[in-house]
């Protein structure tokens, strides 16, 4: 499994850096055809994962422990949230609250163009970056925590995809249909956080740009990852309880301080305003949104934004799946679902509103720049807005250096999380992997990030996400499967305690797992 996984991830690496071209293409066309005949497979899925998250709060296994019955959660309210948003979106959202946005106030597929950059196009432009960033995807990796922590900590299998597949395999998830399992989760988790990273990577070089006059070059870049990637493999190197919980906390707080500025020095009113109006409008159109396949098949846009989303969630959904599992042990089904569907949301959507609705005020009331900004350069679009709010030399230099930050500790907390959560794979769900594996695959996640910033930048980080997800939604799907049918087990064993199906104790474990 070690020496698998990484020859996969190697080979990759290297075909894509020795003819970058040829990759390109070959990337591309399994995108298109995946835009083009997959869209309604990628929709739906996500939407019934979230249905799916929904259902099992009000069913009668809601009330589950994830462990023991006489377990309680390890870490605070507090440090869970900040621990399982910063590894689930913290770095993306930054890079895009703005940018997005703005992409869809000059355009999309549910305004007539005659609406474009209009008071009508500004709230659909944040009900669709809202949607991508809110209950969907969520509802994804609450699905994929779920099953990984009742699998390991309430029936004592490893902590890793293959467990999942035991009501479907039995003992066979230790041979070869487990490797396959657990391959496809490194292999999505590896494309999925390095778009995640390659994103930070190119706003991190533009706020140094903006801040000290560095140039903007994929070779920058390069050497941020590379510095960054040092400092993450070192924080993964302290575990869960010191690195990994004290930079997400500082994230959690970076976060707070940048809202308030944004809300005191920013157009008030209006925002908080937007941000009631976001969300009604929002969780009326959900649903629709959710099941929405572009009927235009010459038009690209659902393929660059919503099948790239969803395709990014999919590739993510192990990484971020596994790691709030390691997080939420002693909690109750109902307990965990909720608190990862509702409360990431709400916040994602109200760190979108100040941002997005920020910009958007600009153009709508006062005297714009920002559309020409993320035209010209997307990677700029935080950094141009900051300036165009024309607070003084002095503040507007401390919220660049604050945002700055936080795209440096949101990368190094993506960075140590992704790199836990492959090593606890490639480990057979060993919770304290060796620090060997954490050292190359610190290292390894920094090179593939590197690799396709130098292959074609933003859409080669696209497009990697959306073609990473397809072999590993198969597993999702079977996973969601062996939940079902061990939750049923489980319950019916309550009711005649004489029936032995799927107990704890019958499940075998073999040594050294």
């Amino acid at each position: 499994m070690v020496l698998g996984s990484a020859l996969l991830v190697l080979s990759v690496v290297l075909f894509t850096s020795i003819n970058p071209e040829l990759a390109n293409a070959i990337y591309n066309t399994a995108k298109g055809f995946i835009a083009e005949e997959l869209a309604w497979y990628y929709i739906g899925l996500i939407s019934f994962t979230l249905f799916f998250s929904i259902w099992i709060i009000f069913s009668r296994y809601g009330k589950i422990r994830l462990g023991k019955d006489s377990d309680r959660p390890e870490f605070s309210n507090f440090s869970w949230f900040a621990m399982l948003f910063g590894a689930g979106i913290g770095i993306g959202i930054l890079f895009w609250s703005i940018a997005e946005p703005i992409n869809h106030f000059q355009g999309n597929p549910f305004i007539a163009k005659s609406d474009n950059m209009t008071t009508a196009a500004a709230q659909v432009a944040m009900r669709i970056s809202i949607f991508h960033w809110g209950l969907h995807g969520w509802g994804l990796f609450a699905v994929m925590g779920l099953i990984l922590a009742y699998f390991s900590y309430r029936k004592g299998l490893p902590l890793s995809i293959r467990s999942s597949l035991y009501p479907v395999f039995g003992e066979r998830i230790y041979g070869p249909i487990g490797h396959l399992a657990d391959l496809l989760a490194v292999f999505g988790t590896v494309f999925g956080i390095a778009t995640s990273l390659g994103l930070g990577a190119q706003q991190i070089n533009a706020g140094l740009q903006y801040l000290t006059g560095i140039d903007v070059s994929s070779a920058n870049q390069a050497v941020l990852i590379a510095i960054i990637s040092i400092i993450a493999t070192v924080s993964a190197l302290t575990g869960v309880q010191k690195g990994i919980r004290i930079l997400s906390e500082l994230n959690m707080h970076l976060t707070v301080l940048i809202l308030v500025l944004f809300i005191v020095f920013g157009p008030t009113a209006y925002l908080l305003g937007a941000f009631f109006t976001n969300m009604g409008d929002y969780l009326v159109h959900a649903v629709e949104l959710g099941f929405w396949v572009n009927p235009n098949p010459e038009d690209p846009w659902q393929g660059w934004w919503t099948l790239f989303y969803w395709g990014w969630w999919i590739a993510w959904s192990p990484f971020v799946g596994i790691f709030i599992a390691r997080i939420s042990r002693g909690r109750t089904i109902r307990e965990f679902v909720l608190g990862v569907l509702i409360a990431p949301t709400v916040l994602g959507a109200f760190w979108i509103t100040m941002f997005g609705n920020t910009a958007i005020f600009m153009e709508l009331f006062g005297n714009g720049g920002v559309v020409n900004a993320v035209n010209e350069d997307i990677t700029m679009a935080l950094f141009k807005t900051i300036e165009f709010l024309e607070l003084g030399q002095a503040l507007t230099l401390l919220l660049a250096v604050v945002c700055t930050i936080m795209l440096v500790t949101y990368f190094v907390t993506s960075a140590d999380s992704a790199t836990l959560v492959i090593c606890t794979l490639v480990a057979m769900g060993q919770e304290h992997p060796p620090a060997r594996y954490r050292v190359f695959w610190g290292a390894a996640i920094g090179g593939v990030s590197a690799v396709l910033l130098f292959a074609g930048g933003l859409t080669a980080l696209q497009t990697a996400s959306v073609v990473a997800a397809l072999p590993f939604s198969g597993v999702i799907i079977m996973a969601i499967y062996g939940l079902c049918k061990a939750l049923k087990a489980e319950t019916d064993t309550q009711a005649r305690p004489s029936d032995q199906a799927f107990q704890a104790d019958t499940i075998k474990v073999p040594k050294g797992v």
